[in-house]
């Protein structure tokens, strides 16, 4: 039995945060089983707009989804049309006020669920599994990734005995907490029978501790006064004062004052 750590699972609270964001005292379990429904329903509703992930927000009676999507303006529709829809839907599986937040996946050919869904429609399409696995490790290494694994598992090409074909370029790290891993899983329902499509994307190394500095540093930025600023608020020295106190011009010396 492989015994598998899930790569985001992994790097949760160090570099990932959760997808699912509030906190219950009770009925947790019912809460859960919500979430559940929303993300199931959404990824039935909205297949063809290649979602890639779904983030939900709890707090008070609100609930705030944030979909992840490569097609942003098919969910959306002619005038928000789809998405009031949308938000029907949802406000009958929850009793909570619902707001729907939808971002762009700017480069879905490194995004590793959109490129494992893209895998496994080919292979539903009947387009072969090593031409489509090829391809998806080439646009994936052109769009800057540092490295990618694709794994296709079933009775590829409908071959009598299940196995398993797999393809790598550059490195994945997988022990690696800091490295940036994202993982996708897709399954292909063909005429033959169930395949899997696995997908693990390195995009490098995230340093919390450099982000932190900078957070720091950018929060700096945005409190520290102006020069002229600083100049108002800056109490005057010492030396200004007495010079302002003392009459201008020569200093006249005693000692060579003219004697009688």
């Amino acid at each position: 039995m492989g015994q598998k750590v899930h790569p985001y699972g992994l790097r949760v609270g160090y570099i990932k945060p959760w997808k699912a964001r509030w906190f219950a005292k009770r009925d947790a379990g019912v809460v859960l089983q919500e979430d559940l429904k929303i993300r199931n329903y959404l990824k039935e509703k909205l297949s063809f707009a290649g979602i890639s992930s779904i983030e939900i927000d709890r707090a008070s009676n609100r609930v705030r989804i944030r979909i992840f999507a490569a097609k942003p303006g098919v969910i959306i529709g002619r005038r928000g049309q789809e998405i009031d829809k949308i938000k029907e839907d949802l406000a009958a599986l929850t009793k909570n006020e619902v707001f729907l937040d939808i971002k762009e996946v700017k480069l879905p050919q490194i995004d590793a669920q959109l490129v494992a869904e893209n895998i496994a429609l080919q292979l539903v399409k009947r387009i072969g599994f090593r031409r489509a696995m090829k391809k998806a490790v080439q646009l994936a290494m052109q769009k800057g990734a540092l490295g990618i694994k694709v794994k296709c598992k079933g009775r590829l090409g409908g071959a009598e005995i299940a196995r398993e074909e797999k393809y790598h370029e550059g490195k994945v790290p997988l022990s690696t907490f800091r490295a940036d891993i994202d993982y996708g899983f897709a399954e292909a329902f063909t005429t033959y029978g169930t395949i899997g499509c696995k997908t693990w994307i390195y995009k490098g190394d995230i340093l919390v501790k450099k982000e932190q500095e900078a957070q720091k540093m950018e929060m700096e930025k945005k409190f520290k006064p102006t020069e002229e600023e600083s100049a108002k608020t800056e109490a005057p020295s010492a030396e200004a004062v007495i010079e302002k106190q003392e009459p201008s011009g020569d200093k006249e010396n005693l000692n060579d004052a003219p004697t009688a």
